[in-house]
């Protein structure tokens, strides 16, 4: 009888394309995985991949394999949502998953007041660059900033929430520094895998062409803060932040509209539906924030 948890470790490689890439994904260590693939051809009678220089490729009984495990895959989680929509306790698992910013600069005080209201949920926020995949039951709940409504998967059932601005900004004591006329050059402050947007381009204040790149968005905070130049922002991060101010001459971006989304039969799931209902009550409060109205700053 073939084991699950071998087909798993087989897809984790395929995808992969290494053992080393499936180890990482899975959590386990180099060993684990070749044990599980050997465990896997000895039930099957046939060798799943071809070592290569370059990392592992699929054999012809691999491929074919692929295909319907693939199909186990998608039953295994169509089976796992089934099961996990019919419980109605509020007790147990709950994995949210949305970007860092919003986590850390917003929300995490009301999963705060959340977790202090239902101390029988186990809460896991995954607040990572890439977003959890809810179909493959990665993620209970995703909080998502979406530009336009017609990306999003048809599996998916979504509550829509308030609209998400950017601006442009800097430290308030650098910009008193640039109207008193000091003279140190200001630079454009960039995550290292973005550019300036367009948008945010004109401005009364002159910048420098060498930009100042950091790795992630704390980082591009803290830069903005010690005055080393301007960068793009959240308003509910921007405005919020005493120590920065909007950028003369500059305007506000619509980023998207912020969804809450579940999938199939996990949002039928009690403790799901209340933190998808506490979670869209407190996002429509803070709509001003999000939208850049909140305050007005010079």
């Amino acid at each position: 009888m073939i084991d699950w948890d071998d087909v798993r470790y087989f897809l984790a490689v395929a995808r992969g394309g290494s053992v080393r890439a499936a180890a990482a994904h899975l959590g386990v260590n180099h060993s684990t995985v070749l044990r599980r693939i050997a465990q896997l051809e000895g039930r099957l009678g046939a060798h799943m991949f071809e070592k290569l220089p370059s990392g592992y490729r699929l054999t012809e009984a691999g491929e074919e394999v692929l295909e319907l495990a693939v199909q186990m895959e998608a039953s295994s989680h169509q089976l796992e949502t089934r099961v996990f929509g019919r419980d109605q306790s509020v007790r147990g698992l709950l994995r949210v998953t949305l970007a860092p910013t919003l986590a850390t600069h917003l929300l995490m005080p009301d999963f705060a007041d959340f977790a202090r209201l239902h101390p029988d949920v186990e809460m896991e926020i995954l607040s990572f660059g890439e977003l959890a995949n809810l179909t493959n039951r990665e993620a209970d709940v995703a909080i998502r900033v979406v530009y336009d409504r017609k990306t999003l998967p048809l599996n998916l059932h979504g509550l829509k929430g308030p609209e998400l601005s950017g601006g442009v900004y800097m430290s308030r004591d650098r910009l008193a520094a640039w109207r008193a006329g000091a003279p140190d050059p200001i630079r454009w402050i960039v995550i290292s895998s973005h550019g300036i947007p367009d948008w945010a381009r004109e401005s009364e204040v002159r910048t420098t062409g060498v930009p100042f790149r950091t790795t992630d968005g704390e980082a591009q905070i803290v830069a903005a803060q010690q005055g080393i130049g301007i960068t793009t922002l959240p308003c509910f991060v921007g405005d919020a932040d005493s120590l920065l101010v909007r950028v003369p001459g500059t305007d506000l971006h619509m980023y998207g509209t912020l969804w809450i989304l579940t999938q199939g039969e996990t949002r039928k799931t009690k403790r799901v539906r209340l933190f998808t209902e506490f979670v869209s009550r407190r996002l429509a409060a803070y709509a001003p924030l999000l939208a850049g109205l909140s305050i007005s700053r010079d």
